[in-house]
């Protein structure tokens, strides 16, 4: 009886119907990149803003004027007096009466002068030039609270790690598309929520969520894409990756032409409905469906994808091969029973966390060069865009391996050339740490094909899961590390990003060699990738643990 990728091999590995699948699945890379990076619109820097004294606004409204006029009254003569006073974190300690003079309202408690003025923090009441441009406007996360915007990161990042243990369980045990399609109406009325929340725990709560159901969507269908395709075409797996630059891309021209946070999160979140139509023509990943002993619906849905492709099963193809495994659900401890599961785990999760921890630094630390937010913005991601060329071009002609090793190790030392060049070559300083983000960005994208292929059919949504869990704890550490190490020395988070992405090109090289392998159905499959290939690339049989159905 013929195994599933025979069967796959007749009815196409990379047809009509997989391109279709692929092409509607990659738009999840362009919705999950918006949640990604959307903090960068989300919470812009209100241009201008001021706190305004108690009583102000009833004698503005008495004296009729407008909230400029307002700011030049009771703010900027207290800055002419006193030079440190910008009047957005600290106030006036007095309270306005009405007998104030609408023409010199100041007048009335400086005596003269206005250096002398008691003042007081800002705790609330500010006012902004656009109140709803952003949500720190909207939710008052400036002075003593800019803190809270960092926090609606950090808390995304965890819903993204909460979403890679218990979506990643859900699409291994319940089904990929079931999943994946419950995860895009999480994300989408998540969204809402989050657009409308009243007040800054309701946005966090509902962005946690969607954090935790966008999760959900991105590995859920790169694992449909991987799963339904044959082993010399699951290099679509980093084409999506291109589709997540290209939502970076796209994201600034939303941003730009939508004014308002509530407008901007909506745009990101409105598309993720539309996912729901793939109920119709996205199929259920037949190899999952061959682990949970459901042969005859993976089997008509293989004579489906034949039929779209124009090709047609041979009549012998009634039975396909599954592995007589029992059919189990997925557990940490399946990850790292057995050596070369547990091996091939503990150096996944470390690349993941590196790669994550290393490509938000560099951003970070490169920042976005002056000038226009939403153009510079642009121009950042578009540089992400050779990784994915290159990766295309090297990754089925010299393997994974390799590829992923170089890139970790040319970002780590374009980490520490950057980190002893002086200032005064600024322009060749920003080229090595350009480098350096190619590089770590190639091997961020590696990482997640690699991933996929390192793992058995009953633990492959899991696994990628778990393990990209530890993207979601580098992206929470980052900030703190990058900023805590550059106030002691500039030049020392370049330092950790070296050691960092070495250790990690080193270790990658004791991973077997996945290319042109198929991908394995059981936990023995994967014990026995490592001696695959022997010293003269030939590939060895797998002793027979096929039953049929």
């Amino acid at each position: 009886m013929p195994s599933f990728d025979e069967v796959l091999k007749e009815a196409g590995e990379f047809g009509r119907f997989q391109k279709r699948v692929f092409f509607l699945l990659c738009q999840t890379g362009i919705t999950f990149s918006f949640l990604f990076a959307s903090v960068v619109f989300l919470g812009q820097a209100p241009s201008s803003y001021w706190c305004r004294i108690p009583g102000a606004a009833e004698q503005s409204e008495l004296c009729g004027w407008t909230l400029e006029e307002e700011r030049n009254f009771t703010v900027l003569p207290l800055h002419l007096g006193n030079g440190s006073f910008s009047g957005e974190c600290e106030r006036l300690d007095v309270v306005w009466d009405t007998s104030v003079s609408c023409a010199s309202p100041l007048a009335h408690y400086s005596n003269g002068s206005t250096g002398y003025l008691p003042l007081t923090t800002c705790h609330d009441n500010w006012v902004y030039k656009q109140p709803h441009s952003s949500i720190v406007s909207e939710y008052n996360l400036v002075c003593g609270n800019a803190w809270m915007l960092d926090l609606s990161q950090a808390v995304l990042n965890l819903g993204f790690l909460a979403g890679a243990f218990t979506l990643g369980y859900a699409a291994d045990r319940y089904g990929r598309i079931l999943t994946y399609l419950l995860s895009c109406l999480g994300v989408g009325i998540c969204g809402i929520i989050v657009a409308f929340a009243p007040n800054f725990t309701i946005f966090l709560i509902f962005r946690f969520l969607q954090g935790v159901f966008g999760k959900g969507t991105w590995m859920t269908c790169y694992v449909i894409v991987t799963e339904i395709v044959g082993s010399d075409q699951r290099i679509v797996g980093i084409v999506i990756q291109i589709f997540f630059t290209l939502g970076i891309m796209i994201l600034p021209g939303i941003a730009y032409l939508v004014p308002t946070w509530q407008g901007i999160q909506l745009a990101i979140s409105l598309p993720n409905f539309l996912f729901l139509l793939y109920y119709w023509v996205v199929p259920e990943s037949p190899r999952w469906l061959l682990t949970r002993k459901k042969g005859d619906k993976a089997l008509k849905i293989m004579h489906h994808i034949a039929k779209h492709n124009g090709k047609y099963l041979s009549p012998h193809y009634s039975e396909i091969t599954i592995n007589n495994e029992e059919v189990s659900n997925p557990s940490f401890l399946s990850l790292v029973r057995t050596p070369r599961m547990r091996r091939n785990t503990l150096i996944l999760m470390y690349a993941w966390f590196t790669s994550a921890l290393i490509y938000q630094g560099l951003v970070m630390r490169l920042g976005i060069v002056g000038g226009n937010l939403y153009l510079d913005f642009f121009i950042s991601a578009a540089v992400e865009l050779p990784a994915a060329l290159l990766i295309l071009v090297t990754i089925d002609r010299i393997g994974r391996r390799l590829p992923f090793a170089i890139s970790n190790i040319v970002a780590g030392i374009a980490c520490l050339i950057t980190a002893f060049l002086p200032e005064d070559i600024l322009w060749l300083k920003m080229t090595i740490a350009t480098l350096g983000r190619l590089g770590i960005t190639m091997a961020f994208e590696i990482v997640y094909l690699v991933n996929t292929e390192l793992y058995p059919t009953t633990l492959r949504n899991f696994g990628v899961s778990l393990c990209s869990s530890l993207c979601d704890l580098g992206g929470i550490i980052a900030p703190f590390l990058l900023f805590r190490l550059a106030a002691i020395w500039l030049e020392l988070p370049l330092i950790i990003f070296c050691i960092l992405a070495v250790v990690c090109g080193l270790l990658v090289l004791l991973l077997p060699e996945t290319k042109g392998i198929s991908l394995p159905e059981t936990v023995e499959d994967v014990e026995q990738l490592s001696s695959h290939f022997g010293k003269c690339g030939k590939k060895r049989k797998h002793r027979d643990t096929n039953s049929y159905i």
